[in-house]
């Protein structure tokens, strides 16, 4: 196994950590969070209607709703469809065998069981031919995850889905805007989540997304997320009315609850954030596949050793990161890992879920039934993509590569 260059043997280290996320406030931003303190409201107000309004056009959907958490937005989407589809303690979810653990983690704090599938081998998402064959009598959803900043494919997964009669959620916390087959993530499925949480492609700090073309989950999202509430009464505005009748109405019901729920609202300084950085999507989304083009180029002499991102034509990636597999087998991930680490250079793991202590503990150990995620677990990690690296900083990363592999 190679082992990595001590520390006092590198030629230069870059100053400061290369991380793999970044914030930048636009004055923009700044502007709309200090029209929120002036306004001297914080909760349901203009930012976050506009912000849901901006964010589901972007998405082709006809509703978004904004919480605290990407995890949230999941919660809160298998939540509605556990209520409107009846669904019983053990009925089966989906999953991919590669993902962030929040994506399960929500199916088993609902009493359901998730179903683990493997992945693609190139683009680390939910494999399309390994799905059916995890279809069983109890099986009520598919909730595919785009990672990493790239889209399912989900042609088939939306066909096997209409077959079987089965809800599908897309957990695309880490992918925003991009498209597969000219539509884009989020305007697939029965209901769709995202994250904005620190290093994602929109950074508000904190807060989440699920969005969907149905009223009738629209309405039950928002109460879910206002710990049940009646859907008379979800902001303040709500009691505003002119007419006494209603208003006695809303009096009546607004400290009424229908559903056991959650407090997951976020808040209008979130949500100026969030609406500061629509404007600067397209830039964003720009620079990371720019960033992505002088890697994967830059890269390129060792692509017998690490594998690169990879996809379709007919597949835009928004390069939340860039994730690397080493092919290589006389290389350890550990040295190479080290190597970049001890070089200021941040890594991840690229979401191991199968191995985690406590899934060993719940499901016992069942690696060796996903090769292809065990594969990704050994040999997995991801880099910095983002819009706030240069061009010295990617050219540092690549040295640093070719440094490693030239030993």
């Amino acid at each position: 196994m190679r082992e990595s260059k001590p520390t006092t043997q590198m030629t230069k280290r870059w100053p400061e950590q290369i991380g793999v996320g970044c914030l930048q406030l636009t004055p923009k931003q700044k502007q709309y969070v200090n029209e929120v303190l002036d306004s001297n409201r914080l909760s349901y107000g203009k930012f976050t209607a506009a912000f849901e309004r901006r964010f589901a056009e972007a998405h082709r959907v006809k509703y978004a709703v904004m919480c605290n958490s990407g995890t949230s937005a999941l919660r809160l989407a298998v939540a509605c469809l556990k209520e409107t589809e009846q669904w019983q303690e053990g009925d089966e979810v989906l999953v991919p065998a590669i993902t962030f653990i929040a994506t399960s983690n929500v199916v088993i704090s609902h009493g359901l069981k998730p179903i683990f599938v493997d992945v693609d081998p190139r683009t680390y998402n939910i494999d399309p031919l390994q799905i059916e064959r995890h279809i069983t009598k109890r099986t009520r959803a598919i909730m595919p995850v785009h990672l990493f900043g790239q889209p399912c494919e989900m042609g088939p997964i939306l066909e096997l889905a209409r077959q079987r009669q089965l809800r599908l959620v897309e957990d695309s916390c880490e992918t925003m805007f991009a498209c597969y087959k000219g539509s884009p993530v989020g305007s697939f499925g029965d209901m769709a989540c995202f994250s904005t949480y620190v290093a994602h492609l929109l950074t508000t700090g904190v807060g989440g997304l699920a969005v969907t073309n149905h009223g009738e989950y629209a309405v039950i999202l928002k109460s879910l997320m206002n710990h049940g509430r009646d859907s008379i009464y979800l902001k303040i505005d709500d009691d505003r009315v002119d007419n006494n009748s209603q208003l006695f109405d809303i009096v009546e019901r607004r400290f009424r609850f229908v559903r056991l729920g959650y407090s997951y609202r976020a808040t209008e300084m979130e949500a100026a954030l969030g609406l500061g950085q629509m404007e600067i999507k397209d830039e964003i989304l720009r620079a990371r596949a720019d960033n992505a083009r002088h890697l994967i180029k830059g890269l390129s002499p060792w692509a017998e050793r690490i594998q690169l991102p990879w996809y379709p034509d007919y597949v835009e990636h928004a390069f939340m990161m860039f994730p690397v597999v080493i092919k290589d087998p006389s290389t350890a991930k550990t040295s190479l890992v080290r190597f970049l680490e001890e070089n200021n250079i941040e890594t991840r793991d690229m979401f191991p879920l199968l191995n985690q202590p406590i899934y060993r503990k719940l499901f016992g150990d069942l690696e060796d039934e996903y090769p292809v995620a065990k594969w990704i677990n050994q040999n997995g990690f991801y880099v910095g993509c983002h819009q706030g690296l240069g061009t010295a900083e990617l050219d540092y990363m690549i040295e640093k590569f070719g440094e490693f592999f030239s030993h």
